[in-house]
Order: structure tokens, then C-alpha cells, then sequence
């Protein structure tokens, strides 16, 4: 056997050593990964929805541009278990007769139905301030888009991780 195929063979018997190694540590401690825990496959960019969250979204406010800011959408990043997962969402837009928030949409793109919760609001009411838990199927973006009177759309997106599947 000649020197290079017996250092071909080693690298490859100690790469196939350590994923093995790793494997049975995963095992050992106790914490496997499931499926859901792996990254997303997709666009890593809150702005191109998946094809069903594309269609909610035309369905639901047409070609009107979703504007950033002015909603807060605060979620953990990493959510230990899929089947409720905190999520609070705040807007510092105005609440008068004039102009308000009228809905409150929460979206998460991988989903079984990505529209996870709507809220219709009236001007007297106050802030908008909502505190809530929701189910995720796997890592994927929520958005939180909120609508006001006169038609205009702000939202705040998170990439939210989750390791224990939430949808069934």
C-alpha cells in the first residue's frame, strides 16, 4: 500500500471517527436534534414570503408595501418548545379618531395555516400593546404586521428557532 492511500484511508477513518464520536455523544447526553432543529430551507430574508405566506399577504392587504417600523415584536430567539412560544408585539402608532390601528396580524411562514392570529381594534381603545403564546411548526420568520385606518401597513419580522415541533 503506498503512502498516499494509507493517509487518504486515515483521514477518512478519523472524519468517519468523528462524526461517529459526535453522534453517540448526542446520544449519551440524551439531546437529539429533531428535524425541525436543523435551519430552515428557504430565503433567510423576512422580505420574500414562502408561497402560502404570499398569498395571505395578497389576499389580506393586496399590493399595498409593508413599511417597517413603528412595531415591536419581541419573541426569544431560540424557542425551547414549538407548542407555546411567547410572543408580545407593541405599536407606537396613533390612536385617535382619526387614525388608528385597525388589525393586528400575526404570521408564521411555516405553519400549516401561516395566518396565526388577527386582531381588530378600534380607535378607543388605546395603545397597542399584545401579549400572547403561539404554536411553530419549525424555525422559521413571524411576522407582525399591523394596519391602520387610512390603509398604511407596518410590520416587524423575528427568526425564531425552535427545536421541539409545535404543529402536531
Amino acid at each position: 500500500m503506498s503512502a498516499d492511500t494509507r493517509s487518504n484511508r486515515r483521514a477518512f477513518l478519523q472524519s468517519v471517527g468523528l462524526v461517529g464520536a459526535a453522534l453517540a455523544l448526542e446520544g449519551w447526553t440524551g439531546r437529539t436534534r429533531p428535524l425541525s432543529a436543523w435551519p430552515a430551507i428557504g430565503p433567510d430574508d423576512p422580505e420574500i414570503p414562502n408561497e402560502q405566506v404570499a398569498k395571505v399577504m395578497k389576499e389580506r392587504f393586496g399590493d399595498r408595501p409593508i413599511q417597517r417600523g413603528h412595531v415591536t415584536l419581541d419573541m426569544p430567539a431560540v424557542a425551547e418548545d414549538g407548542r407555546f412560544v411567547p410572543v408580545a408585539i407593541e405599536a407606537d402608532l396613533p390612536m385617535s379618531a382619526d387614525e388608528y390601528v385597525k388589525g393586528v396580524y400575526l404570521i408564521v411562514d411555516h405553519n400549516p395555516d401561516p395566518l396565526v392570529m388577527v386582531l381588530h381594534f378600534t380607535a378607543t381603545i388605546g395603545p397597542v400593546a399584545v401579549e400572547t403564546r403561539i404554536k411553530m411548526r419549525r424555525t422559521c420568520w413571524i411576522r407582525a404586521i399591523c394596519e391602520t385606518s387610512n390603509g398604511a401597513l407596518w410590520a416587524d419580522y423575528a427568526k425564531v428557532e425552535t427545536s421541539l415541533n409545535g404543529c402536531g
